[in-house]
């Protein structure tokens, strides 16, 4: 794939067919066969998409993100990496690298998430699960549930 100059594109592992449309911020991340990354999407180093994936416009990936194969997530999806995020350290410094740690979360195979839906740091959504459009999820989803709301529930098999 040849990177046009609506995208900005560094240190990618790309697989085969991986399909981006303009508009993107990927770097040090890596992107399995067939998947799809939308407009205005921002995937970061050490950030993981399997394949068959289709991630829709406006999303933000961050660090640590790990999404396995066969996964959709929808529109304007936010996933965090930090607990407790502050600009600056204990000395008043703007904050680097070695002032925090990266929380992983985990989103596996078959798993939808529904637009808007804001995923916080060190969770994991279970295969072939569904989070609600606009859900915030603080905390596991188990495999083949649909939860939703605000903080996200199980409210019934998917």
């Amino acid at each position: 794939m040849t990177p046009n100059p609506k995208q900005n594109i560094n240190n990618v592992k790309l697989g085969k067919d991986v399909k981006i449309y303009d508009f993107v911020n990927l770097y040090g991340c890596s992107i399995d066969d067939n998947s799809k990354i939308g407009t205005f999407v921002e995937i970061q180093k050490n950030a993981s998409v399997g394949k068959n994936c289709k991630i829709s416009s406006h999303t933000f990936i961050c660090e640590g993100v790990h999404i396995d194969d066969n996964v959709f997530v929808g529109h304007n999806v936010t996933f965090i990496n930090d607990k407790i995020p502050k600009a600056v350290n204990d000395t008043g410094e703007l904050q680097n690298e070695e002032d925090w740690s990266v929380v992983e979360t985990f989103v596996r195979k078959g798993a939808s998430i529904g637009s808007s839906a804001t995923i916080m740091c060190g969770v994991t959504i279970g295969e072939n699960s569904v989070v609600g459009a606009g859900s915030v999820v603080t905390k596991d989803v188990p495999p083949g549930k649909v939860v939703a709301g605000v903080p996200a529930r199980i409210l019934r098999d998917a």
